[in-house]
Formats: C-alpha cells, structure tokens, sequence
C-alpha cells in the first residue's frame, strides 16, 4: 500500500464563507487550489485573504506568510474553468440539491481519472448526489464545519458506491490538515446535522414556547452539559435559513420531528439569519 500523500492540486466550487475556508485550509498544505465562482470573484480571493490574516495573528500558519500561501489560490467563473485533472474537486454550493447536482455533472467533465470529488452537504444523500455522476465510485461526502479553518472536525460520509480507497484518501487528508475524522454511512443528516438540527429545533421550540429566555437556554447546555456553544448560539453561527434548509430535507426524509418551528421560519422571512446579518436568536456585533 503507498503512502498516502497531500493534494498538489485541489478545486472549489463556491467562494462564500465554507468554500473560501476549504480553500484556505487546502492551500495551507502547500497545494494549489482554484476556486469556481459565478458571483464576486474579488470577495472570494478576500474571504481567504481574511482567513489567513486571522490564522496568522493567532499562530495557526506556522513559519507560512499569508501572502505565500494566498499566492497558491486563484479564482475562475465556472466549474468548466477548472483545471483539468485535479487530485480533488470539493463541491461548497448552497443546500439546494438541483444546483448541487448540476455543479457536480459539471465538475465531473473536467476531472482526470484518478479525482476525487466531494460535497461539503450537511445533510443531503451522497448516494442520491453521487447519482449525477458517470462514476459515483470517486464521489464522497466532506462535511467541514464554520468556520473551517478553525473547527477541528471533518465529517467523511461513504455511500455504498464509493470505492474503499477513495475513504482511504480522504481520510488520510483530513489528517494532514490537521482535522480529526468522523466516517458515517450515507444517511439523511449523517450523524452532525441530525443531532445537531435536532437539539437546535427544541431549543427554538422551547423559546417560542416561553419556557426560558435564548441566553439562559444556551447557557443551560454550556454549564450543564459542557457544550462549548449552546444550541441557539450555534443556530446563529450557522445561519437561520441554512439551519432551516436543512430541517425542511429532514422532515421531509426522517419525519415530522424535525419540522421547523414556526419562529424559525419568521426570523428567516424578516431576514434575521444569524451573525452573518447581526441578527438572529441573539444579537452579533
């Protein structure tokens, strides 16, 4: 068996927050990464160019400048501008499965033989995704988690199609970013956004029924039972409308015990998503 090397060549489709991270964290191995991004190609170039500042100030980039490791990245307008054969193609869009699936049959025509690719889904079938694909055997779930450069888990999920050395590859890049791995078989919501989802829609249901206030239901769980966020603040971090996008798949897969409270859907229709808007179960500076 040979030793598993780093990906010299990785590509990224999306530039937001998860895909600016991806990127980050790959680059930072010494790889070149490409980003395809149909929107601002500037703010994504920046979004990176911010991470590596902050993991800079705090130490995270050992002897690295962040200029070297910014020069590894660059930015193109569409999955087909991608460069051919890449070691690893990461799939970063919004949970909306018609665009993820229409992402991946994209990237599909650009990757070599031996590329592996990957959705950063938090709670979509990889088997069901990977079914967009000619060879859904080179197709695996990389779950990251905001914001990447600083979380230190990685979610792998394994269809039943994906080749054992395809979760062998994976598994041993998470290592190498420093990241610890959790592999789960293809489920909705794998085993994170399940339980993750899951306590966040109680919390919200327990708010909108009156029982406590969203700081003291957070910080029941942070003393309590030693999360280091509670559910609310998490929500927050996440983003309302992804945390109800992800809700509305696992009702829709798992049942009505994840249906979403309707105060969840007001805050999400009025705009309040959460820190990335200032706003959201708690008040962000």
């Amino acid at each position: 068996m040979t030793e598993a090397v780093a990906p010299k060549t990785v590509g990224v489709i999306g530039g937001g927050r998860m895909g600016a991270g991806i990127a980050q964290v790959f680059a930072g191995l010494g790889g070149a990464v490409t980003i395809a991004e149909s929107g601002d190609a500037e703010a994504a170039l920046q979004r990176v160019s911010t991470g590596l500042d902050r993991a800079h100030e705090r130490g995270k980039l050992g002897d690295q400048d962040p200029a070297t490791v910014l020069a590894r990245v660059s930015v193109v307008g569409a999955v087909s501008s991608l460069p051919p054969s890449l070691d690893l193609i990461v799939e970063a869009v919004p949970e909306i499965a018609a665009l993820k699936v229409e992402v991946l049959a994209a990237a599909e025509t650009v990757a070599g033989e031996r590329t592996v690719i990957a959705s950063n889904t938090s709670s979509m079938s990889i088997a069901e995704l990977g079914a967009a694909l000619t060879d859904p055997s080179r197709f695996i779930g990389m779950h990251f988690f905001n914001p990447v450069p600083a979380s230190l888990l990685v979610e792998i999920v394994r269809a039943p199609q994906t080749r054992p050395e395809v979760v062998d590859s994976v598994r041993a890049w998470v290592s190498m970013l420093g990241k610890a791995e959790v592999l789960v078989n293809d489920s909705p919501g794998f085993a994170t956004s399940r339980l993750g989802v899951g306590l966040g829609l109680e919390a919200i249901r327990m708010l909108e029924e009156g029982v406590a206030d969203a700081e003291s239901i957070d910080r029941a769980m942070e003393l309590g039972y030693r999360h280091p966020m509670g559910p609310l603040r998490s929500t927050d971090l996440v983003g309302l409308d992804v945390r109800l996008a992800i809700a509305e798949h696992l009702a829709s897969t798992l049942g009505d015990r994840f249906t979403p409270p309707a105060l969840l859907r007001e805050k999400v229709a009025r705009g309040e998503l959460g820190r990335k808007t200032g706003q959201g179960f708690h008040t962000w500076s």
